[in-house]
C-alpha cells in the first residue's frame, strides 16, 4: 500500500536564484516555529529526543566502563556532526504538519526509503565525517599527552598545564574546522533531499549557496543550533530530550525559508 505523500516529486533545478535571503528575525523565528512543532506532535518528538539521550547515556557509559573516558568529550562534539541524519523524521514530522497530513509513526520511521540509495550515501559521508574527527581526536590527545592520563580526575589536573593548554587549543581549531565543514554543507541538505529526493551534493551545493548568500543569519543560526544543544548537554544530557527535538523542527523551518519552493 503507498504511503501518502511520499511519492517523489521532480526536483527543481538546484541554482542560485533557488536560495532566498533570509532576516535576523527570520532565524529567530525558526527557533519559535521548531518549539510550536515540538508541542503539537509532542509524543513523535520527544521520542526522538529521549532516544537520543539513551544513546548518549549508553555511548558515554560504555567508554567509561572500558577506560576510554578520554574519548567521551570528542564523540560528543562529533554527534554534531551527524546529528542532521539522525533528525530526519523531525524533518518529516514537521513537513507533516505543515501539510496537514495525519502524523503515523510507519511513514516518519520510514521517510528515508523513497529516496533510500542517496539517503545511505548521506549516512557514510556523515560515518566518514565522524571517524575522520574520532581518529584525529585520538592523535591529539596522544600527541599532547605523552602519559596519557587515566581518569577525569587526572585529565582535570593536566588541563591547566602547557600540554593541556596546548591540547585545548588544537582540538578547537581542528574541530572548529570540520565542524564549519559540516555546517556550511548540511544547513538544508537533509531536508532538501527528504522533500525533494536529490543527492547528497546537490543537497549539499544548496546548502552552500544559501550561507554564502546569508553569512550573518547564518552565523546566528550556527550560533544558536550550538547554543541550543550546548545547553542540553550541560543539563547532563537530559535537556537533549527536548532541545534535540525543537532544533531538528527548526531546521525544516530554515530550509522553507532558504529554498524557494517548486514551481
Amino acid at each position: 500500500m503507498a504511503v501518502t505523500g511520499t511519492v517523489p516529486p521532480q526536483a527543481a533545478p538546484l541554482r542560485r536564484e533557488r536560495v532566498r535571503a533570509v532576516s535576523v528575525p527570520q532565524v529567530l523565528g525558526w527557533i519559535g516555529a521548531g518549539w510550536r512543532d515540538t508541542r503539537r506532535a509532542a509524543p513523535f518528538s520527544l521520542f526522538y529526543g529521549a532516544a537520543f539521550v539513551l544513546a548518549g547515556f549508553a555511548v558515554t557509559g560504555g567508554l567509561a566502563l572500558a577506560g576510554l573516558e578520554y574519548l567521551i568529550t570528542p564523540l560528543v562534539e562529533g554527534f554534531m556532526l551527524v546529528a542532521p541524519l539522525l533528525a530526519l523524521g523531525l524533518y518529516e514530522v514537521s513537513r507533516r504538519l505543515e501539510r496537514g497530513e495525519p502524523l503515523d509513526w510507519r511513514p516518519i520511521l520510514t521517510c528515508w526509503r523513497p529516496n533510500r540509495f542517496h539517503m545511505m550515501t548521506a549516512g557514510l559521508i556523515y560515518m566518514l565525517f565522524l571517524m575522520i574527527w574520532a581518529r584525529l581526536a585520538v592523535i591529539i590527545f596522544a600527541v599532547c599527552f605523552p602519559s596519557q592520563p587515566t581518569d577525569w580526575r587526572s585529565l582535570l589536573e593536566v588541563l591547566p598545564t602547557l600540554d593541556g593548554i596546548a591540547f585545548i587549543i588544537t582540538s578547537t581549531v581542528f574541530g572548529g574546522a570540520l565542524a564549519t565543514i559540516a555546517f556550511v554543507t548540511n544547513v538544508v541538505t537533509l531536508p532538501v533531499m527528504l522533500d525533494r529526493h536529490t543527492d547528497f551534493f546537490a543537497g549539499a551545493a544548496l546548502s552552500v549557496m544559501a550561507v554564502a548568500r546569508n553569512p550573518g543569519p547564518m552565523v546566528l543560526w550556527a550560533a544558536l543550533l550550538a547554543g541550543i544543544t550546548g545547553l542540553g548537554l550541560a543539563l547532563g544530557l537530559v535537556g537533549l530530550v527536548v532541545a534535540l527535538p525543537v532544533v531538528g523542527h527548526a531546521s525544516w523551518h530554515a530550509y522553507r525559508d532558504l529554498v524557494v519552493p517548486e514551481d
